[in-house]
């Protein structure tokens, strides 16, 4: 895409960060380091509008399917969203990497993208001592031709790197 004479290239930001307020915050800083190598950062948080999930009715058959078609119009944005990006950017903390994460990473991979990994969670979670996150998860990354990093600072340097190229 080319913005001012620059390509400049979308990443999709696969995270659970936008589930607590704790970690909100922490996702908005996210996103300025992307932005601030030169991206436009495609937030998933950002593009569903949460008050679309509170669905008060006191007939739960009929919460569920309005939940469902909320869940499935979801879906298909982040989906959409993923297809048109260059890279997804991906934070695989916590003790198990998030499921909509992996899946968002396995769904990037066999679209052919790059994925990065951004991991500052000092927790084990990998499989073994020869991975650092699931083993599955860490092979979509790296066959993508990305890796995981563990500090903002290495993020940053591989992000303007991975900009030059």
């Amino acid at each position: 895409m080319g913005i001012g004479g620059k390509n400049i290239s979308i990443v999709y930001l696969a995270s659970p960060l936008g589930f607590a307020e704790s970690t909100r915050g922490f996702m908005d800083a996210i996103e300025i380091l992307i932005t601030n190598c030169g991206y436009i950062v495609v937030n998933p948080w950002r593009i569903a509008n949460p008050q679309q999930f509170n669905v008060i009715t006191q007939d739960i058959q009929k919460r569920r399917q309005t939940l469902h078609k909320v869940n499935m119009k979801t879906a298909a944005q982040n989906a959409e969203a993923i297809r048109e990006c260059q890279t997804v950017m991906a934070v695989p903390d916590g003790t198990h990497v998030d499921s909509g994460s992996a899946s968002e990473i396995g769904f990037a991979y066999a679209l052919g993208k790059r994925i990065f990994g951004y991991r500052g969670d000092i927790r084990r979670s990998g499989d073994n001592d020869g991975s650092v996150v699931n083993l599955q998860v860490q092979y979509w990354i790296e066959n993508s031709g990305g890796c995981i990093v563990t500090s903002l600072n290495a993020l940053r340097e591989l992000l303007v790197k991975a900009s030059k190229e």
